[in-house]
C-alpha cells in the first residue's frame, strides 16, 4: 500500500517508519526543508531507541522516502495521515492551526480519491472540521474526488515507541465507512496477525475520547499515587509497600502505580488541559481532572521542598541533578519535573548543575540562559563540590553508581531519590543522608 504521513516529528516519523518497515511504500511530508534534508540522510531529529537503524535500512529498500512537496507525495497514495503538532494555547485548548492547514492542502492537491486520517492528538470532534474543510476546498475547485476522513489515534510511549508500533495492545479507529475500514484492516494486518482483535472500529468521536480518555487516567494514577506518597511520610507508612500491596489487585493492576516527582512530557499534561477545556466548551465540570493537574504541580514542588527542608537554608549550596528529561529512553524535556526542581531550588539560593544522558541539549535551550544552572558531561562531573545530589529520571546510568567515588567528589552527602531506586541501608551505612519519597528519610543528617 501506499502512504502519506505528512509530519515528520515524533509520530509522523515512528508512524512512517514503522509501516515501511512491515513493507507500505510511505512519502514522509514536512514544511521543513532541513530537517527533510537529514532524513533523507537517515539522520532522526528525535532520539527513540532503534529509529534510527529501520530509517536507514528502510531507506536503503526504498519504502521510505522524505520531501517537501505534498503534492508529489499524494500522487498514487491511498492514504494520508495528519500527524503534525497540536501545541497547547494559553487557554489549555489544543491549537489546531496546523491540522486545518494540511487539511486545506489535502483538499487542494489531492487528485484521486483518498482516506485522510488524523493521526494527530486532537479534541472531539476535529474529524469534523476536516472534513468539512476538505470539502469546501473539493467544492471551490469542482471536485468530486472522494476523501474519506478518519481518527487513528496513537498510543506511543516515548522511550518504547517503535515497540509500541510493531507490537500494538490496540490499534483505535474512528471511522463510519465500511471500505475505509477495510483499509486500515489492510494496512495494519502485519501488526496484528495473531489478534486482529486487537483493531478495534469505532465512529470518529468516541476514538478521538479514547485518547484522551487514555492518558488521562494515566495520569490520574500517578497523580493519586503522588498524593498517597505524601501521606505515607505523614503517618509512616511506605509507599513501596502499598504500591505492591494495591497493584496485586487485578482490577487496579501494577502499572503507574509508582510515585515520584511528578508527570511531564508532551502528553500528559496537554492532553489533560485540553480535555478539561474541551469539557468546559460543553459545559462539563471535569473536577478529577481539575485536581489531578494541580496534584502534579504540587508535587513538582513537595519533592524540591525536601532539599531546602534538609538544609534549612540553600544559600551557597550545590545540588547535582541526574537526570532532566521527563523519563529515561527519550531526550523530551517538555515539562519536566527537572525544570520545575532547578527553577524552585535557584529561587531559593542554590546553584544547580543538571547531566542527563539524552536530554542536555534540549534542556538547555528550553531553560535558556539561567543565572545559577550549569551542566556537567557526565553523571560524576555533576558531583563535584555538591552538596546534594537529586535523582529525578532513572536512566539505567545512575541505577548503580559508585558511592565510594561519589563520597570523594562531594562536600556534602545528601541523596535525594525521587524514584526510589536505591537502598537506604547502603547509602547511611557508607554515610550518606538519604531522603525518597513516600518513605522514611534517615533520622540523622550528615
Amino acid at each position: 500500500m501506499q502512504i502519506t504521513v505528512i509530519g515528520s516529528g515524533y509520530v509522523g516519523l515512528v508512524t512512517g517508519v514503522c509501516l515501511a518497515e512491515v513493507g507500505h511504500t510511505v512519502v514522509c511530508v514536512d514544511a521543513n526543508a532541513d530537517k527533510v534534508a537529514k532524513l533523507k540522510k537517515g539522520e532522526p531529529p528525535i532520539y527513540e531507541p532503534g529509529l534510527d537503524n529501520l530509517l536507514k535500512r528502510n531507506i536503503e529498500h526504498e519504502r521510505l522516502s522524505f520531501t517537501t512537496d505534498l503534492a508529489a507525495a499524494l500522487k498514487g497514495s491511498s492514504c494520508a495521515f495528519i500527524a503534525v503538532g497540536t501545541p497547547q494555547g494559553e487557554d489549555g485548548s489544543a491549537d489546531l492551526q496546523y491540522v486545518k492547514a494540511v487539511a486545506q492542502s489535502i483538499g487542494r492537491l489531492a487528485d484521486g480519491d483518498l482516506l485522510v486520517v488524523v493521526k494527530s492528538t486532537v479534541p472531539v470532534g476535529t474529524c469534523d472540521i476536516v472534513e468539512n474543510i476538505l470539502r469546501a476546498e473539493l467544492a471551490a475547485r469542482q471536485s468530486k474526488l472522494s476523501l474519506t476522513v478518519a481518527s487513528n489515534p496513537e498510543f506511543l510511549k516515548e522511550g518504547t515507541a517503535i515497540d509500541d508500533f510493531m507490537k500494538p495492545d490496540r490499534i483505535i479507529v474512528g471511522v463510519d465507512d465500511e471500505a475505509a475500514t477495510e483499509v486500515f484492516r489492510e494496512m495494519y494486518r502485519p501488526f496484528i496477525l495473531d489478534d486482529p482483535g486487537r483493531l478495534f472500529v469505532m465512529d470518529r468521536r468516541s476514538s478521538e475520547l479514547t485518547k484522551y480518555g487514555a492518558n488521562a487516567m494515566l495520569a490520574t494514577r500517578i497523580s493519586f499515587m503522588n498524593e498517597l506518597s505524601r501521606l505515607c511520610e505523614a503517618v509512616g507508612a511506605d509507599i513501596d509497600h502499598v504500591r505492591r500491596g494495591m497493584g496485586a489487585d487485578p482490577r487496579i493492576g501494577r502499572k503507574f502505580l509508582y510515585a515520584g516527582p511528578g508527570y511531564g512530557g508532551s502528553c500528559f499534561p496537554k492532553d489533560v488541559a485540553a480535555l478539561v477545556r474541551t469539557a468546559i466548551e460543553n459545559q462539563i465540570e471535569l473536577k478529577v481532572l481539575t485536581a489531578v493537574t494541580a496534584a502534579n504541580e504540587q508535587q513538582k514542588n513537595w519533592v524540591a521542598g525536601k532539599v531546602k527542608k534538609h538544609f534549612g537554608s540553600l544559600e551557597g549550596k550545590r545540588v547535582a541533578l541526574w537526570g532532566l528529561a521527563f523519563k529515561p529512553g527519550t531526550d523530551d524535556v517538555r515539562d519536566s519535573p527537572a525544570k520545575t526542581i532547578a527553577k524552585f531550588l535557584i529561587g531559593s539560593g542554590a546553584s544547580v548543575v543538571g547531566h542527563d544522558p539524552e536530554g542536555l541539549a534540549n534542556f538547555k535551550f528550553e531553560m535558556g540562559e539561567l543565572a545559577g544552572l550549569t551542566y556537567a558531561n557526565s553523571a560524576y562531573d555533576a558531583l563535584r563540590g555538591a552538596d546534594a545530589v537529586v535523582l529525578v529520571t532513572e536512566w539505567s546510568e545512575y541505577k548503580r553508581p559508585n558511592w565510594d567515588k561519589a563520597k570523594g567528589l562531594m562536600r556534602n552527602l545528601a541523596v535525594f531519590d525521587l524514584r526510589n531506586q536505591y537502598s537506604q541501608r547502603v547509602l547511611e551505612d557508607l554515610g550518606f543522608y538519604y531522603e525518597s519519597v513516600g518513605r522514611a528519610a534517615s533520622r540523622t543528617a550528615r
